[in-house]
């Protein structure tokens, strides 16, 4: 009864949403919108400049009450037009401060979120998909962002896709009451398992959009590309996706859901820490609670969502699954930006007071690769150093290992570098700053886009890139080799680390920062083999305060 009501009342919210629409402009009549009948019902979208496009449509049960934190549930189907005109609310979560870069204006949000988009052209017949999965740490971010615009890939021949996903403490917990009721004897880990809930809908779906089930890619930024290498990792998303973009990820070790691990306690003891945090007695007690108070509680105790090494959805750490060759063989892109923490600064290591400072700093830390950690972040740059140390510990090794893992297992493997400094990024001192190829692999370049914070590219010369770099994305999307109207080949990885500078206009390189991947490698198995955490060029406390 409680899914038919929720059903009952998504038709009226939507419809009244159309009436105030049909009022502001005039009659608005059902046979003029675009439909499509999937599995759960037929869905009316709207015609936006030649393109259908479809928003707010349900991919699994809204997880509320008792079905807060289990598996998604297949969507309840519907009788009559479910209309999908208006995206559907955020997943609940909290605001970023009011002067980030990333702050956006407040949108409507609910624990019922479990929805998606489609952009597809007019005519589409097996045409190539993507999913685009965002980012935002697994605690922020929404598929309704202005930044995620699909269009321009619609325009491009791509049946694009857009999810939302459960957030922070929704999305992440565990917890041995929930590991009880669990038919696999697991929790956590369910913003991942909608990641392959939204895939499957998309397998069984899309092919009435004029999309190809068989040919689909997954993209994803930052905690979007960190799901994604966990996509590529799971069993149960084996076969849902053909290929992956992978937008600055990182492979930092995660929690183990029984007994503690790299100096991170059990995911379990920290749910359970969590739960008598909030004076639940039980799970009914904690299933009661409303979503938003469990989401502040959550921000108070400095929960971290993220995924959790359960022998089932996620059967190991990364590394150790890629080592093994146990992830996906298929063709990935993967990159990462040059200024990446610029935007940020926490994750930086408060700058030396002088040379000799640092450098004994750095031998106390490093022993015997202090030599080589020199040669790459050197003192006499002390301003810049520690900034690319950071980058590289987090997203650059990262990245490269990701792509020779790949290319080692006999998949084309695509490797880039984001390094454009355009006019509004240099005047705020945010050149290549996370995220910031977000306009670029989007088109959306010189766009109005009503994100107050955000310094905008805006020139013809940022324009033109934008158009270039949505063409390789379109094409490897389509046939799994980046290429782009007016611009450089892009070749494979291989071994002559082949790699796409993005800077003013794309440049085809080799070797990128050469000795980075080698000496942050070294680090990490290190580390590995001493059970800490390998996140960041920290000493251990100071890692886990920052994962913290």
């Amino acid at each position: 009864m409680l899914m038919k009501d929720i059903a009952a009342q998504r038709r009226l919210f939507a419809l009244a949403l159309l009436l105030v629409a049909t009022a502001a402009s005039g009659p608005v009549f059902a046979a003029e919108a675009p439909t499509a009948t999937i599995a759960e019902g037929r869905v009316a979208g709207a015609w936006e400049k030649g393109l259908r496009v479809f928003r707010g449509i349900p991919y699994a049960a809204p997880p509320v009450g008792e079905r807060r934190w289990r598996p998604p549930a297949p969507a309840v189907k519907w009788e009559g037009v479910h209309e999908a005109r208006t995206f559907g609310p955020d997943c609940v979560q909290p605001s970023y401060p009011a002067a980030s870069v990333y702050f956006e204006p407040p949108r409507p949000m609910s624990e019922d979120c479990l929805t998606l988009n489609v952009w597809a052209p007019e005519r589409a017949d097996g045409a190539p998909v993507i999913v685009w999965i965002h980012g935002g740490a697994l605690q922020f971010g929404s598929s309704a962002s202005p930044m995620y615009d699909g269009a321009q890939f619609a325009k491009r021949g791509v049946v694009f896709v857009s999810i939302n996903y459960r957030l922070g403490v929704l999305g992440w917990f565990a917890h041995p009451a929930l590991s009880v009721e669990s038919a696999d004897g697991v929790s956590g880990n369910y913003g991942l398992l909608d990641q392959i809930a939204a895939l499957r809908w998309v397998r069984r779906n899309i092919g009435v959009f004029g999309g190809d089930p068989a040919n689909v890619t997954v993209m994803g930024e930052s905690a979007g590309a960190l799901s994604i290498t966990y996509l590529l990792a799971s069993p149960r998303a084996k076969g849902v996706f053909a290929k992956a973009i992978v937008q600055s990820p990182n492979m930092r070790a995660v929690p183990h859901l029984r007994g503690a691990a790299f100096g991170m306690p059990s995911a379990e003891a920290t749910g359970a820490a969590f739960a008598s945090s909030m004076g639940a007695a039980d799970l009914a007690a904690l299933r009661r609670a409303d979503p938003k108070a469990l989401v502040a509680a959550g921000q108070r105790a400095r929960f971290i969502a993220q995924p959790v090494v359960d022998g089932a959805v996620v059967p190991g750490q990364l590394v150790d699954i890629f080592d093994r060759g146990d992830q996906a063989k298929i063709p990935v892109l993967a990159g990462f930006n040059s200024g990446e923490v610029r935007s940020q600064r926490a994750l930086v290591p408060p700058t030396p007071a002088d040379a000799a400072t640092y450098e004994a700093e750095i031998a106390r830390r490093f022993g015997d690769l202090a030599p080589a950690f020199l040669r790459l972040y050197p003192s006499s740059d002390m301003d810049e150093s520690p900034v690319a140390a950071t980058r590289d510990a987090v997203y650059g090794w990262a990245t490269e290992r990701l792509v020779r893992q790949q290319a080692r297992a006999g998949q084309s493997a695509y490797l880039y570098l984001f390094d454009h400094c355009y006019a509004a990024a240099r005047a705020r001192g945010l050149c290549a700053f996370h995220a910031s190829e977000l306009p670029f692999a989007f088109g959306v370049a010189g766009r109005p886009l009503g994100l107050p914070n955000w310094p905008m590219p805006a020139g013809e010369e940022d324009r033109a890139l934008a158009r270039q770099m949505i063409g390789y994305w379109a094409a490897f999307a389509a046939h799994g080799i980046p290429s782009a109207d007016g611009a450089p080949a892009w070749p494979a990885y291989g071994e002559a680390e082949n790699f796409m500078r993005f800077g003013a206009r794309p440049a085809a390189e080799r070797d990128m920062l050469p000795g980075m991947f080698e000496l942050q490698e070294e680090i990490m198995q290190r580390r590995r083999r001493a059970g800490e955490q390998w996140f960041l060029n920290r000493s251990p406390l100071e890692r886990q305060r920052l994962v913290d």
